[in-house]
């Protein structure tokens, strides 16, 4: 392909090797401006100790006989897997990029510009989708409450910490009082600025991420449209205040059954707080990387912990 010609990205699969877990292959489709369409397979080995690497692909995905904008995530192609699919018929939804292909979360796609310059692009254009802007919004409108008064105006000011509101002009500071009391114009308070949005890290939103969203917003000052997009920037595809508050409880309840047993049984204490060091290891690393899930053996203990309780209840209940 003419990498100079000018040409649109309009699909891209990833496929990884069912057997083979550092093997990648992309299947690329650009769309030039006379219509024409090209596919381009490409083959990476994503080593977890250096640096991504591009090998020569020999064509197999484009030999199979299949629609590119057709395929889905999860279908199986031989020994590869469908793991991201971008298309007409799968738009760009950025909670359900793999983290793995998230450049602000992994750094070592740099390596590999072939691959990282469309995850880019399909990247914004997800950005775009999902913050889309007012088509048309006047900058300035005239306010006219009464025949008489054609010397009020009020200029809509947009910030994207917060939504619209009205501000008045120097025009209007003489008559405060009365503005106030005019009906349809609503004050809000202007929250933090654009280069303070820009300074928040991941360590600044750890701190938060035991009490939900909405509070957290309302704490680091900015609004909840600007931190979701602040967590996928940061490859957080759900705000982990639900697992933080489940191996919370769990942890509490350990604590709780370790001082009972440290009276009547040992061994079971340290058994107990075996496990309740177990789960303050599991928080901390969903802290560290609020992508990770809850572990499939502390989904089982936490099961077994929810009908010990409603057993407990049944009794007495009944009782």
């Amino acid at each position: 392909m003419d990498s100079h010609q000018p040409h649109s990205l309009s699909a891209l699969l990833v496929f990884k090797h069912s057997l083979n877990f550092g093997s990648v292959r992309s299947l690329h489709a650009y769309r030039f401006e006379d219509g024409k369409e090209v596919e381009v397979e490409r083959e990476f080995l994503f080593s977890e100790d250096g640096s991504y690497v591009e090998m020569a692909a020999s064509p197999f995905l484009r030999l199979q006989n299949f629609c590119i904008s057709e395929v889905c995530a999860g279908r199986v192609i031989a020994s590869w897997v469908c793991f991201f699919a971008f298309g007409p018929h799968h738009p760009p939804i950025l909670d359900r990029i793999p983290p793995i292909l998230m450049i602000s979360r992994n750094p070592k796609l740099a390596s590999i510009p072939a691959l990282a310059n469309d995850l880019q692009i399909i990247f914004e254009l997800g950005c775009r989708l999902e913050n889309k802007e007012p088509s048309h919004v006047p900058s300035e409108e005239i306010n006219e409450p009464n025949k008489d008064d054609q010397s009020k105006r009020t200029l809509f000011m947009f910030d994207l910490n917060c939504p619209p509101c009205l501000v008045a002009t120097p025009e209007t500071s003489e008559n405060q009082e009365n503005d106030k009391e005019a009906p349809g114009i609503i004050m809000k308070k202007k929250r933090a600025a654009s280069e303070d949005v820009a300074k928040i890290a991941l360590e600044d939103l750890v701190k938060y991420f035991d009490v939900p969203m909405v509070e957290a917003s309302r704490n680091l000052k900015i609004g909840l449209t600007v931190l979701k997009r602040k967590c996928r920037e940061f490859g957080i595809p759900r705000w982990p205040h639900r697992k933080i508050k489940s191996l919370d409880g769990l942890i509490r309840d350990l604590q709780e059954e370790a001082e009972r047993q440290q009276l009547e049984n040992k061994a079971a204490a340290m058994a107990v707080l075996k496990r309740q060091r177990m789960l303050e290891t599991e928080k901390e690393c969903i802290e560290q990387r609020p992508f990770m899930e809850i572990e499939d053996e502390t989904k089982r203990f936490r099961q077994d912990v929810f009908k010990r309780r409603h057993r407990a209840r049944a009794l007495k209940n009944r009782g």
